[in-house]
């Protein structure tokens, strides 16, 4: 095994080897760290849910840890695809060795899983002694090389001439969906860029004319088989078209989700002809969903709905509250989760239906009988507008209860989670490649003390590691997407990817925002509006803190 002596003599095959053994013991320290964890947490030979609560601390810290060795999986396993792909370059392999390095650093030190939280091996149980050992001499070059600040200027100097709007570095798909990656590029350039912070400013819907343009590109109808008018493409290529999309603006790279969570629901627990009725009209865009979950005082806790649907006949009457409902008023359906039977406590007695309701205005939002709602004003993701809602006797037609089956409502929508955790995590690179985007730019025309702010090493720095982290996000994204594509369960890599993308997305808004200095803070400036559209990303879809508990508990479970 090579040791650092000179890094600029080392050949890929030494850097390849040093990446591999590093991960070696790290895979050891984290076997060790999941044995202590686990010993804090079960009882009886079996996981306490009492102790993994009063235990968030250690089992926090592992499922960060164990979400921090995949990305390093992820990223040594991007160098060896692109190296065989022979577009292993320089920029790529400064990536690489600048993330493997930071992370493997952060590890051992501490990872910053919020701004004011940090997770130590010690809160595992790790002993010093058993992180010394853990730290070899592989490890040690890898920190120092990917530590380096010539690294660092020397990826800074590819940024600086760069266009400011590229991606950094190659991303490892094949051609097909780069293609795609290019045609929502400029699609999301001429049609939702230019005017995005207007609407954004004035909280204003995304226009109908660039939803159908969406539909007519075949946005809605990506994932959903050719013989239902769908594309039939995979998850690889939502990730590809979220991305882009949210780069541009998150509100039009959302639009699509509400799409994916409703054919997703009707694929997996439709009849036949459900599936032949909504599948064909949601993939056109001619039908646009809405997802209706949440409750008031709920929030994750979907167990604890008590939204009520009550036979009427064939059909049934829905009554009750629902909050943080997202483009409700201009659905046609709702994807709706209520309780079907008031003596089954929990999640057996949720159902969930395909609630169809007119297309609503803002004069007359919703024109539906036993329906009504309110606007919640929110500070960024806009362009949909979020709503409470109320039930009183709403009627929903027999035949709209998926699958035709009672009390399997939670059971159909934990088969999305994956789905949608994939392409938040999508929307979340999106957003952080944005503010790339912005800083970048900004850090190049602005002038201080004569000369430009990119000439000042933390500017740079700060730059480079925002491209780095999405890199590294970007690649755990497309992984849990390829899992899912090849059949393979994948919650728990959906869930690290949303996990940290979404803490990715926020650093790098906040940096941009930073190198913005003082007219970042300004509204005019769009870097603000992406600051606030970054911050939701930790919270919906399972808040951070709920997405490492269910990481942990997976993990102990295994």
């Amino acid at each position: 095994m090579p040791t650092l002596t000179n890094a600029e003599a080392l050949t890929p095959q030494d850097h390849d080897a040093l990446r591999k053994s590093a991960l070696t013991e790290l895979e050891v320290l984290l076997g060790k760290a999941r044995t202590y964890v686990k010993q804090r947490v079960s009882e009886d030979g079996r996981l306490s849910p009492v102790k993994m609560e009063l235990e968030q601390r250690a089992t926090h810290a592992f499922a960060w840890f164990t979400t921090y060795l995949e990305a390093l999986r992820q990223l040594d396993a991007y160098a060896l695809r692109l190296t065989e792909q022979g577009k292993y370059g320089e920029i790529e392999k400064l990536i690489v060795e600048i993330g493997f390095g930071e992370y493997t650093a952060q590890i051992f030190s501490g990872i910053a899983i919020s701004q004011s939280e940090i997770t130590r091996l010690a809160d595992m149980g790790v002993s010093r002694s058993e992180a010394e050992a853990a730290y070899s001499a592989a490890v040690e070059d890898v920190i120092a090389i990917g530590t380096r600040s010539s690294s660092r200027a020397a990826l800074a100097a590819y940024m600086e001439t760069s266009d400011g709007q590229a991606c950094l570095g190659a991303t490892g798909l094949d051609e097909t969906y780069e293609q795609i990656r290019e045609e929502m590029r400029k699609f999301a350039e001429a049609e939702v860029l230019p005017y995005a912070h207007d609407w954004h400013l004035e909280n204003a819907y995304i226009p109908l004319p660039v939803i159908e343009k969406m539909a007519e590109l075949g946005v809605f109808g990506l994932t959903i088989p050719e013989e239902y008018g769908g594309l039939g493409l995979g998850k690889e290529s939502m990730c590809v078209v979220s991305e882009e999309l949210s780069r541009a603006y998150i509100g039009v790279g959302s639009l699509g989700t509400r799409s994916e969570i409703a054919a997703e629901l009707i694929l997996c627990g439709g009849t036949e002809e459900q599936k032949a009725k909504w599948l064909p009209v949601i993939a056109s865009g001619e039908v646009l969903p809405t997802a209706v979950f949440t409750e008031p005082n709920t929030g994750s806790d979907l167990a604890s709905l008590r939204t009520r649907a009550v036979k009427d006949g064939e059909d049934w009457s829905i009554s009750g509250n629902k909050t943080w409902i997202t483009h409700p008023v201009r659905a046609n359906v709702m994807t709706l989760l209520a309780r079907t039977n008031p003596d089954e406590k929990g999640y057996r007695g949720l159902s969930m239906f395909l609630a169809e309701k007119p297309r609503g205005t803002d004069e007359d939002p919703f024109p539906a009988k036993g329906m009504s709602g309110g606007e919640i004003e929110v500070l960024g993701y806009r362009g949909m507008k979020e709503y409470e809602l109320a039930f009183d006797g709403f009627k929903v037609s027999g035949e709209n209860l998926l699958g035709q089956v009672e009390g399997q409502g939670f059971k159909q929508l934990m088969q999305t989670f994956e789905s949608a955790r994939i392409q938040t995590a999508a929307r979340a690179v999106g957003v952080a490649q944005s503010a790339i985007d912005l800083g970048l730019r900004y850090a190049m025309e602005r002038i201080q003390f004569g000369k430009p702010l990119m000439a000042f090493p933390r500017v740079a720095d700060k730059l480079v590691m925002m491209a780095v982290e999405t890199m590294i996000g970007r690649q755990l994204t497309y992984f849990s997407a390829w899992q899912k594509d090849s059949g393979r369960r994948c919650d728990l890599e959906a869930g690290m990817a949303k996990l940290l993308c979404a803490r990715i997305a926020w650093s790098n808004a906040d940096s941009a925002l930073q190198i913005h200095g003082g007219n970042g803070f300004a509204l005019e400036y769009p870097i603000s509006r992406v600051l606030c559209d970054a911050r939701i990303l930790s919270i919906f879809e399972g808040a951070a803190e709920i997405q490492a508990q269910v990481i942990a508990r997976r993990l102990l479970e295994d």
